[in-house]
């Protein structure tokens, strides 16, 4: 019986052994992958057989959510698919979809030393620089901005005199009437929201050194001079305009010197504030920042040849700053033995930050509430080769639907 058995054996194993072929690997299971990839490509095919009707057919408020939900970059492309497409920005419905979708990080609109009379703007998302062209500006004039609220920059040119509003995204333009008051010296300038969208208006707040100040409102499309500063803030002031102006709801805030401390205007209610706040210590470039309603302090922190950038928070209690991040130290060896000089190109929980000396020019992002520090790709040309150093800039929230 166990020489018959073996026999079995052996004889099942060389017929199994004569079925494969010499030099030819023996026969595998085919992974679950493969099979998927089958089903997708037939599942494909079909839908490739589908009525074209079905897709024209599709519900305008189905095709308007979708549409809504696109990347902020795509804006620029399916406006050109059709004439359909391109009045859907006009379209109240789909402002109403549009709506209700969570806004983006904020990009940052600037302006490059090469080209003062063009804009650069950066996606921090996609990590990509756009190059957007805005007509309406005037050919001869430098405009700078300023300030920026629901989707829309606040421009200022170059003179102090003449301001504009405009959506980079959509070219949405409007140039705001001749102020009430004639100031020629540097104003520093703020702009909040009347209400939770754009649709509710804005105002925009520029502040003199003589505590002179005028009020635009959207609404009744004209400035106003509300009042004069209390008696208790110490004229003329000493702004930081370096350092641009914060908004929180519809509070705007104000850096100034001599003494060193806050100014807060409430836009709703008129109420002008003053906190005397001492800076920190062998602190340079200082600018405000904001993030979730809290007021932020960012500036470079330069002691003896060495120099990093620190970022400090406003304690409501005691009124003093408190430092809360710095920039990492890999980083901030390669500015040792270098005079660097700061700037801030947002404050609205993503900060871009311009850092240059004679030899080196680079640009960060920093992320307030995940304390991310970022390096920032070169921003070039289309078509070039040639590295744009950044002037200045500003941050705001991009919005198809805005309109000045």
């Amino acid at each position: 019986m166990e020489d018959n058995y073996y026999g079995l054996i052996m004889k099942g194993k060389s017929e199994i052994l004569t079925t494969i072929e010499p030099n030819k690997p023996p026969p595998t299971k085919k992974p679950r992958r493969d099979k998927n990839r089958r089903k997708l490509l037939t599942s494909l095919s079909s839908t490739e057989k589908m009525d074209q009707l079905t897709w024209k057919e599709l519900p305008e408020d189905l095709l308007e959510a979708v549409i809504a939900r696109l990347p902020v970059a795509a804006f620029f492309r399916f406006r050109s698919v059709c004439k359909k497409w391109n009045s859907l920005l006009t379209s109240n419905s789909f402002s109403e979809h549009y709506s209700e979708i969570q806004p983006s990080c904020p990009w940052f609109y600037t302006i490059t030393h090469e080209n003062i009379n063009s804009g650069a703007m950066y996606d921090p998302s996609s990590r990509k620089w756009h190059h957007p062209s805005i007509p309406f500006f005037p050919s001869k004039m430098i405009v700078l901005p300023v300030a920026s609220a629901g989707g829309l920059v606040c421009f200022l040119d170059i003179g102090n005199r003449n301001f504009y509003a405009c959506n980079p995204l959509t070219n949405s333009f409007k140039e705001l009437p001749p102020r009430s008051e004639r100031v020629w010296s540097r104003i520093a300038v703020g702009m909040v929201l009347n209400g939770n969208a754009i649709g509710d208006g804005y105002k925009i707040v520029w502040l003199g050194c003589n505590g002179v100040y005028d009020v635009y409102d959207s609404i009744q499309n004209s400035w106003s001079h509300p009042g004069s500063l209390p008696p208790n803030i110490k004229l003329p002031l000493y702004l930081n305009f370096r350092s641009q102006v914060v908004a929180i709801g519809t509070v705007l805030f104000f850096m100034r010197g001599n003494p060193d401390g806050i100014l807060s205007y409430d836009v709703a209610s008129g109420v002008w504030k003053q906190f005397l706040i001492p800076s920190p210590m062998h602190l340079t470039d200082l600018t405000l920042a904001q993030c979730a309603g809290k007021v932020m302090l960012v500036g470079l922190l330069s002691k003896n040849a060495a120099a990093c950038v620190c970022v400090w928070e406003l304690q409501r209690m005691t009124l003093l700053w408190k430092e809360v991040d710095r920039m990492p130290n890999v980083w901030c060896l390669e500015f040792y033995g270098k005079h660097v000089r700061m700037t801030c190109l947002g404050n609205q929980g993503l900060l871009m930050l311009s850092l240059r000396s004679r030899r080196m020019n680079r640009l960060i992002t920093y992320d307030v509430m995940r304390r991310e520090w970022q390096k920032v790709p070169d921003c070039t040309l289309p078509h070039g080769r040639r590295r744009q150093r950044i002037a200045c800039g500003t941050a705001f929230h991009p919005c198809a639907t805005a309109f000045a």
